[in-house]
């Protein structure tokens, strides 16, 4: 088992760091993390914590970067799901990959700070609620938003990667782990049922039930070997951020490769299949088909092969014209 994480007095509830963490943590070491991108005008997505470049064409990086520990405040995933929505929304993205600039932490879970404004609620029980399950509904579709995107998003881990960082994992396509990657389901651990994805998402992706309730219910530390066992992730990168964010983009970039008519499609009736019968989802494949199948992707995809050359897709919708 990955040794304990430690205990700071800011998240001491999430995390267990060595005491002189913050003095021997350099500012730097986040900040000019080796980095394998150039900016290019998706950075206009960008926000305070969520970063956006596009590192190859149709690809786009998405990288957690709120100091120290990307720590989860209410304005901190509230911009992770704008950020999301925006990039679901450019017509030429074809897949996405989302990681830390923390060369350490994925991230830390959520900003304990943010469990203190309960006074801002009514004190009547009943409006209270309301109240509370609308924001949980808000931070769930939020968490969610790279399941919703229509472009397939590969998650790549490293570090030390606790309580949200779960959630975000479990809403993406495909899940790379660094060697160097601890997780843990930590919100048992501050009184809680994690709400804002695990527990619907993790029995759904892993193939061992009794370990994903064991993580569950214990809110032990497992490793990316663990991680791997349990289906968690797909594959574990030996190394740390920099070799797990390449061997991400390796795979984003095959997959920018193909039809993005056909890989929106798959993604769309992967998800489909998840939540209905497989008598339902074959007839509404067959319905999506019927409309699909009319693409031009196909026959340029045919006349690339038979000439071996590369195809070249256009892009799934124009850009919007300014006003």
């Amino acid at each position: 088992m990955p040794e304990a994480c430690p205990r700071s007095t800011e998240w001491h509830l999430a995390l267990d760091l060595p005491s002189n963490f913050t003095s021997t943590f350099e500012k730097n070491d986040y900040v000019q993390a080796p980095r394998l991108l150039e900016m290019s005008d998706i950075s206009r997505l960008s926000g305070q914590f969520v970063q956006v470049s596009s590192p190859e064409p149709h690809v786009v990086l998405v990288e957690l970067s709120r100091k120290p520990v990307n720590a989860f405040s209410d304005e901190f995933w509230q911009e992770y799901g704008r950020v999301f929505d925006a990039i679901s929304q450019e017509h030429d993205v074809r897949v996405v990959v989302l990681t830390s600039a923390n060369p350490k932490f994925f991230s830390a879970g959520l900003d304990l700070k943010s469990l203190s404004g309960f006074d801002k609620y009514e004190s009547e029980a009943a409006r209270r609620t309301l109240q509370l399950k609308a924001h949980i509904d808000t931070f769930q579709r939020s968490i969610g938003a790279a399941e919703r995107c229509p472009y397939p998003v590969i998650v790549a881990v490293h570090g030390i990667a606790l309580g949200i960082s779960i959630d975000i994992m479990t809403a993406c396509d495909i899940r790379y782990a660094a060697s160097d990657a601890t997780f843990s389901v930590k919100e048992i651990d501050i009184g809680l049922a994690a709400d804002v994805g695990t527990l619907a998402r993790l029995p759904k992706v892993a193939g061992n039930q009794s370990l994903v309730r064991e993580f569950a219910y214990t809110a032990r530390n497992f490793s990316a070997a663990e991680a791997e066992k349990v289906g968690l992730v797909s594959k574990v990168v030996q190394g740390g951020r920099d070799e797990v964010v390449q061997a991400a983009l390796e795979t984003a970039k095959l997959i920018a490769s193909k039809s993005p008519v056909g890989v929106l499609g798959t993604k769309h009736l992967l998800l489909h299949s998840r939540d209905h019968t497989m008598q339902d989802n074959l007839d509404y494949t067959a319905t999506w088909n019927g409309a699909m199948i009319q693409t031009g992707d196909i026959p340029e995809a045919l006349k690339s092969f038979q000439v071996k050359q590369k195809p070249v897709f256009s892009p799934l919708r124009k850009p919007s014209p300014k006003l």
